[in-house]
């Protein structure tokens, strides 16, 4: 939705773009090759984690196949370092300028990026209740046939949604210019303003839906998820 709404705005988003699914029928606005670098990044370390505990609660990590890396789980203690020829391809990648890159994998992989990223590169980091994430990402999981091999388990689920907000709010956001939004300021035209004044670039005010929005979760929410979750609360209050 944020990446939509700043597709007429002028950036570089790659080519390839990924098509609309039944997810995301407005489209994804993310392109193969970013997808691909993240992925490329991501797998090594994954590969060693696998079979292994993500948690105090010994949740094994699954083994991921091809584009099944946005579900990675990566420890506080694990990062994911460069691997040889990537440099070459994020480079390109950054090539055309200015750009706007969307991946949830970034919140693993942006330090192996930061060195080639223009200095004037911000970043956004959009975030929602995490039960409507993790009923999001099961719902899919059961509907995307590219995530059939994967026996994904809401305590898995939720460990991920945990893993990922926290590299960001502990580590990323102390480095660059960050601005956070919560996923309904969006939609109700507030966050698309902030948006526009960080990047001092025009937003497509027509393009959230709030029809789109999936349905809320209402099982319990660990308690780690709901610290972090208001934590990026009080974040997308602050000045960016």
């Amino acid at each position: 939705m944020v990446a939509g709404s700043l597709r007429l705005a002028g950036y570089w988003m790659g080519e390839g773009l990924k098509p609309a699914t039944s997810s995301n029928p407005l489209g994804y606005f993310e392109t193969v090759e970013i997808n691909d670098i993240n992925e490329a990044l991501l797998r090594p370390v994954v590969e060693q984690l696998a079979g292994k505990p993500v948690s105090k609660w010994a949740i094994p990590h699954p083994r991921l196949e091809k584009d099944q890396h946005w579900l990675a789980c990566l420890p506080p203690r694990v990062e994911v370092t460069a691997i040889p020829g990537i440099e070459d391809r994020i480079r390109q990648a950054v090539a055309t300028q200015p750009y706007c890159f969307k991946d949830p994998r970034f919140c693993y992989t942006l330090p192996v990026w930061k060195p080639m990223l223009a200095p004037d590169t911000v970043f956004v980091c959009v975030f929602r209740e995490p039960g409507r994430t993790v009923h999001s990402m099961l719902k899919d999981a059961q509907e995307q046939p590219y995530l059939r091999s994967v026996c994904l388990n809401p305590w898995y689920a939720w460990q991920v949604w945990i893993h990922m907000y926290d590299r960001v709010v502990r580590d990323l956001r102390r480095r660059g210019r960050w601005l956070f939004l919560h996923c309904d300021s969006v939609v109700h035209g507030r966050g698309l303003g902030r948006l526009s004044r960080f990047l001092e670039a025009p937003v497509d005010w027509d393009f959230p839906r709030p029809s789109l929005q999936r349905a809320s979760e209402t099982r319990p929410i660990p308690r780690a998820a709901l610290i972090l979750y208001w934590k990026m609360r009080l974040l997308s209050f602050m000045p960016a």
